[in-house]
């Protein structure tokens, strides 16, 4: 069951810190789902394409899915037709790929580019300068059909609050730095997502407006975690 009092404290939060609070409703089923959109929230995240559209039909249309696990790029026309924003653009083939099911579906999908800013080498996620050296080439200028409207992070699975803000404050330094520069002329450059349950709240100090906060509205998951690293 939904934690329904936590839920209206995060949205609470967030609306102070003029942040989006994106439910993370992987895994869990609709009845819960239904549960907190029934509370008033209409942003909720999941990670897997099937259970993502599987949801999308089942629930009501007014609800904004977010897709923000790693995306194949043969799962994305199945998501192209209805789906709010994208986080997890960790490469050029995947927004080239997304860009092309957009146009066979005569939308513009809003996405994020995902940096690798975590200690672990397993999270996806462009570097900063692999980045840059794709805006200097404009090698997104041609995707008329996506529209890049700021960044996603996650930070390290560790319990060191002074990594995780340093990782924080990193992205937002980046994402300020860029917003000025390669998208001073794209107004829709906008969004800083950052934070999770165990990190949301320092996420909101160091600039972030868009929080992914599962768990702790949910519950937990009955999924093995990867290992914390002792940093």
């Amino acid at each position: 069951m939904a934690n329904i009092s936590v839920l209206q404290d995060i949205t609470k939060l967030a609306k102070e810190k003029n942040a989006v609070l994106v439910a993370i409703s992987k895994t869990k089923p609709v009845e819960e789902i239904r549960e907190v959109y029934d509370a008033g929230q209409r942003a909720f995240g999941e990670n897997k394409v099937q259970e993502l559209v599987q949801k999308y039909e089942e629930l009501p249309k007014d609800i904004e899915w977010h897709m923000v696990g790693n995306l194949q790029t043969n799962k994305v026309k199945y998501i192209a037709p209805f789906i709010h924003l994208i986080h997890s653009v960790d490469s050029l083939k995947l927004a080239i790929e997304i860009n092309k099911q957009a146009a066979k579906n005569g939308r513009v999908i809003d996405v994020l580019l995902e940096i690798h800013i975590a200690a672990e080498t397993n999270k996806s996620g462009f570097s900063e300068e692999e980045l840059i050296d794709h805006l200097d080439i404009k090698a997104f200028d041609s995707l008329k059909n996506i529209r890049i409207v700021g960044l996603m992070g996650m930070a390290t699975n560790t319990k060191s609050q002074v990594l995780i803000k340093n990782e924080f404050s990193g992205l937002k330094s980046f994402f300020d730095e860029i917003s000025k520069t390669y998208f001073k002329q794209n107004p829709g450059f906008r969004i800083l997502s950052m934070g999770m349950s165990g990190d949301y709240l320092i996420a909101l100090e160091e600039g972030s407006n868009m929080i992914r906060v599962g768990s702790a509205i949910f519950g937990e998951r009955e999924i093995k975690k990867n290992p914390t690293i002792p940093i």
